[in-house]
């Protein structure tokens, strides 16, 4: 018995195998099970809220002020060996209100606007080599950070994420911009 596959199959499933192969890459921890996991989507506040031990950890590498009492805290911005660079935060809403996550964070490109509301529209700006970096998307278009957003309580947070390409090693600070939101300058670790 032979097992004959067609040129579209095969296509699909190698599209499918690298699609799965960097989905591993990206969501891998690399073996540091101490540094807390920021998820994909939005979560409730009980389930993105810090414990007693993560909130008073350190200090943040830069806040940021939004519209509407909105808050983004950044922790952590880490070059991994894949060549990418992965923002670590979190989203609160200091005001008294519950507030819809503006669609203008998503930016302005139609790839990541027709895949929901995103963080999709941050960028790192490197002043030293004049390069800006756009938020990375997988294959399908979709960015690679935190997604579903929708509407946020007063007083609730939420972990973000966002992944860019890796400015060059002897680049160590970059500023940070989000549409609505003040910007940063934060340091790269790693």
């Amino acid at each position: 018995m032979s097992i004959r596959v067609s040129p579209g199959r095969a296509a699909l499933s190698l599209a499918a195998l690298v699609s799965l192969t960097f989905g591993v890459v990206g969501c891998s921890s690399g073996g540091d099970d101490d540094k807390p996991k920021a998820p994909t989507s939005a979560s409730t506040a009980e389930e993105a809220g810090p414990s007693a031990q993560e909130g008073s950890k350190e200090e943040p590498l830069a806040e940021l002020k939004g519209s509407a009492g909105l808050l983004l805290r950044i922790t952590s911005a880490e070059r991994d060996t894949g060549g990418f660079v992965t923002v670590n935060g979190e989203l609160k809403n200091d005001g008294d209100k519950s507030v819809a996550i503006p669609s203008g964070l998503s930016g302005n490109e139609t790839e990541i606007i027709k895949n929901g509301r995103s963080l999709g529209g941050a960028t790192l700006v490197d002043s030293k080599s004049k390069k800006r970096y756009y938020v990375l998307r997988d294959t399908e278009g979709r960015p690679l950070t935190t997604t579903g957003l929708s509407t946020i309580k007063s007083g609730d947070r939420l972990s973000v994420f966002m992944q860019f390409p890796s400015p060059p090693a002897a680049t160590t600070e970059v500023t940070f911009q989000l549409p609505t939101f003040t910007s940063a300058t934060i340091s790269i670790s790693g």
